[in-house]
């Protein structure tokens, strides 16, 4: 026997079903950012992030240089530098709060027992993550030793294999920052510290192939590392980590992501909040939605801008969201305002947290 409802009782069903399908698809609230955003729980050096979405687990992944900072007995100079493995951590809140989940294993048939590994960035492409990383064929404690960037890839971000070491400018090449350009075709910025530590490029179609293209016009100013490129706002940007001289993050501007015009300086002058009293190190962005968050490393207890032999060595993530300054043509941050942050799973997670 088929029930009659009145309309008024019809109305309220509907209303409420609307409703609770309008609850279920809207993202949760935002929440503040843990200050420091991340500290490692093995050797408490955790620096160089690179993040990306993890579609499998729903989870964010952070990809990390892990330096030995807590570990005693090592020779002088920057051995606590090398050595390091890369860490893994993850954030089931949208990047608010992160867990450590381990370290990722690499294979690479051809390193030596006591690798360095430095600076991961990582993107993915038709379901395959690749990872570039900067290798060091030892443990020393300078600076005077080859270095190369080589490409590896993983099908659940923790299992990385070598495919290549990638032909660059030379090999004493770190830091490497990719970018999906719109034509289908990937570019990547890197440090060349046998070139004043300038920042170069390097175009490929395919991720496996890499053409070098020289120094980034406008951007290669010496003593930088870290290059760190994205789309938004209506234009490209890229960050370095300025290593001479005042430091701070450099910030640049471009239209066509090759010839770049510098804009500001951004966390030079140092915050008030826990482990961010000094100069930001080593810049990460990721954009959700309409917004971009800067993600970056600091020596909280350091005596100036980095940690040296007699300073603290000690790290700590920290993350802010930047704002654009429409009638500069620039971004700007407040390292000391709570950052409220939910990061959402992209779209398309092949461009759409570096790319808007």
């Amino acid at each position: 026997m088929k029930k009659i409802y009145p309309l008024g009782i019809l109305f309220l069903l509907l209303a409420g079903c609307s409703t609770m399908s309008d609850t279920k698809s809207a993202p949760a609230p935002d929440k503040v950012a843990d200050k420091p955003l991340f500290r490692d729980p093995v050797y408490d050096g955790a620096a160089d992030p690179t993040i990306i979405y993890n579609a499998a687990d729903k989870k964010w992944y952070m990809f990390y240089t892990n330096r030995r900072a807590n570990v005693q007995g090592l020779r002088g100079g920057v051995t606590w530098v090398h050595g390091t493995p890369i860490g893994i951590a993850t954030s089931a809140d949208g990047g608010a709060t992160w867990q450590y989940l381990g370290q990722a294993k690499i294979n690479y048939q051809d390193a030596v027992a006591d690798a360095t590994w430095w600076a991961p960035a990582v993107v993915v492409h038709n379901g395959v993550y690749h990872m570039f990383l900067s290798y060091v064929p030892g443990i020393f404690n300078d600076w005077k030793h080859p270095r190369d960037i080589i490409h590896l890839t993983s099908k659940d971000l923790l299992t990385w294999d070598y495919q290549s070491t990638l032909p660059l400018s030379s090999h004493s090449v770190i830091d490497a920052g990719v970018l999906h350009l719109p034509d289908g075709t990937w570019r990547l910025w890197y440090k060349d510290e046998a070139d004043g530590s300038s920042c170069h490029y390097a175009d490929s179609k395919d991720l496996d192939t890499w053409t070098e293209r020289g120094r980034a016009e406008g951007a290669s100013r010496p003593g930088g590392e870290a290059p760190n490129p994205f789309h938004w706002q209506g234009h490209y940007w890229l960050f370095r980590d300025i290593t001479g001289g005042a430091h701070g993050l450099a910030l640049y501007r471009s239209e066509d992501a090759v010839t770049w015009t510098p804009t500001s300086t951004l966390l030079i002058q140092p915050g008030t909040g826990p482990d961010d009293a000094v100069v930001g190190h080593h810049p990460e962005v990721i954009l959700s939605g309409t917004r971009a968050y800067l993600f970056y490393f600091t020596h909280p207890d350091s005596v100036g801008a980095s940690a040296t032999e007699g300073n603290s060595r000690r790290s700590s993530i920290q993350v802010t969201e930047l704002k654009y300054d429409a009638a500069n043509h620039t971004l700007t941050c407040d390292r000391d305002a709570p950052t409220m942050i939910n990061l959402q799973p992209p779209a398309d997670p092949e461009t759409q947290s570096k790319f808007n």
